[in-house]
């Protein structure tokens, strides 16, 4: 079979990523641009970021952002990895089509029917709009991510050493901790970076279910985008794109030695 790429693959791959990418390295060149019109390159400057810095409503919204971010990731982790544990290790139990369901319904749904569905719940509970709205929000949106990669390392996992534990005298809890959870922690931190980078580009969501007090860094970016493009912007953006762009590598590098190292204990 031949696999060599012809002209016409090379150029709709160089044209594909060009129409994704492109926009983004724009982007990022000119936050650098002395200019404050972000169309007219002036120079490469870095006062946009100083600028960034000294504005309080995108600094107190990344601080609303990151809170956020991190709390509803530490939720989602520890909900997704026990939802994980569920799924792959009970079998066949009454209701687990329905717990199925809805455990991976927020990742094919889409965002404005989540969004619109928890507003509507949220009312229904009397619970005021504000900062532990959005966060549970991006906990029912980002717990099935953790479950897909947790789950994917538990089918993996080698249970004679569970079992080897317990014949050795150890209970179920302490073989959890002692043998399960250091094997099958780099995908639970691949999934808790999975979940942190999720919760903090978050737009649709969290512009439903945001009140005051609780303006995140994407809400205050589409904002102010909307008033006419601001070099601040750029900047906040490439800060935004840089720890987002760190966090899906991270979580790729942890689920890949994840892996590999499950293929070393099974050779």
């Amino acid at each position: 079979m031949n696999r060599r790429l012809s002209v016409f693959n090379v150029t709709s791959l160089v044209f594909g990523f060009a129409f994704l990418y492109l926009p983004i390295l724009l982007l990022v060149i000119y936050s650098f641009n002395a200019s404050r019109l972000v169309t007219v390159w002036g120079g490469f400057s870095t006062q946009w970021y100083g600028a960034l810095f000294r504005n309080q409503a995108l600094m107190e919204a990344a601080w609303v952002t990151l809170r956020i971010a991190l709390l509803s990731a530490t939720l989602a982790t520890v909900l997704g990895t026990l939802a994980a544990l569920a799924l792959t290790r009970y079998g066949r139990f009454p209701g687990r089509t329905l717990f199925t369901g809805m455990v991976y319904a927020p990742m094919v749904m889409p965002e404005v029917i989540t969004g619109l569905s928890l507003l509507l719940f949220f009312v229904a509970v009397d619970l005021d709009r504000g900062f532990w709205t959005i966060t549970l929000a991006h906990t029912t949106l980002t717990m099935c991510f953790v479950t897909v990669v947790v789950q994917s390392r538990l089918m993996t996992f080698d249970r004679s050493l569970e079992e080897a534990a317990m014949d050795l005298g150890a209970p179920p809890l302490r073989t959890f901790f002692s043998v399960t959870l250091p094997l099958i922690a780099p995908s639970i931190v691949a999934g808790f970076l999975l979940a942190f980078t999720l919760s903090m580009d978050d737009l649709v969501i969290a512009s439903f279910n945001a009140g005051p007090g609780a303006t995140t860094l994407p809400i205050r970016i589409y904002s102010a985008v909307r008033l006419g493009l601001s070099p601040e912007v750029n900047a906040a953006s490439t800060i935004l794109i840089g720890i987002v762009t760190l966090g899906v590598i991270s979580a790729t590098l942890l689920s890949k030695r994840s892996v590999l190292r499950s293929r070393r204990n099974a050779h």
